[in-house]
């Protein structure tokens, strides 16, 4: 995935992660917020869905299905955003920090599902870095050798 679309996937986890917690005032106005380079109306009528989508986990049966839900149209919504306005990323990593910080204790833990089919290979990381490296991959260095020898018994044994 491209930046954005990783800040778009972070921020719509977050948002909805909100939703129906004591986290949700702040959250929904600020992700509105975020809207109104698109004009007033844009900006209501995403505070609108964003109202419906917290309605929708608080009426459900299982409000995390409701949640994981809502999770792919905002992530579009704010992909859709991003790109077109590169400048609202700043506004929507200050929201994820202020809302992660807000959120009830049992609403900070995240879940991850990673898939991999046909020979490929899948990865996941939250909370922290993954680097990994194919070796002769176009553009990706790969990572240093050992020095020859290196690991090496130096009286003649084996090493």
């Amino acid at each position: 995935m491209d930046p954005l679309t990783d800040l778009a996937q972070i921020g719509a986890t977050t948002i909805v992660a909100a939703m129906a917690t004591s986290a949700w005032q702040a959250t929904c106005s600020g992700a509105a917020h975020l809207f109104r380079r698109r004009g007033a109306a844009e900006q209501e009528a995403a505070e609108s869905h964003l109202r419906g989508g917290a309605a929708l986990v608080t009426r459900a049966a299982d409000g995390e299905r409701a949640r994981l839900s809502l999770v792919p149209q905002w992530q579009l919504q704010l992909e859709e955003l991003l790109r077109e306005h590169p400048d609202a990323a700043d506004e929507l990593n200050e929201l994820i920090v202020q809302t992660r910080s807000a959120l009830p204790q049992d609403q900070r833990t995240w879940i991850q599902n990673i898939n991999a089919t046909d020979h490929g290979h899948a990865y996941g990381v939250q909370n922290g870095s993954l680097h990994v490296y194919h070796a002769g991959a176009s553009g990706v260095p790969a990572p240093p050798l050992p020095a020859p020898g290196a690991g090496q018994a130096t009286d003649g044994g084996a090493a």
